[in-house]
């Protein structure tokens, strides 16, 4: 699935990654379920895989209902 309503908004792989990032991104892979709930609220959790540099890869994770939002750094 390439889109996702993420707090009741509808977002492409590439801006849920900057959400998730906080800036602007190379490139994003699609968005897929994560096998956990929210820490903060018992959402549904979302993953994206993405290149904030020619160098590194990030998969990035983000509730759907709140702001939080973590990384595998």
């Amino acid at each position: 699935m390439s889109n996702r309503v993420v707090q009741g908004r509808m977002v492409t792989p590439e801006k849920l990654a900057e959400l998730v990032e906080g800036e602007s991104v190379l490139e994003a892979e699609s968005i897929a379920d994560a096998d956990r709930d929210c820490p903060d609220c018992g959402g549904d959790v979302i993953t994206v895989g993405y290149m904030p540099s020619v160098t590194e890869f990030v998969t990035g994770f983000k509730c759907q209902e709140c702001d939080w939002s973590d990384d595998d750094r």
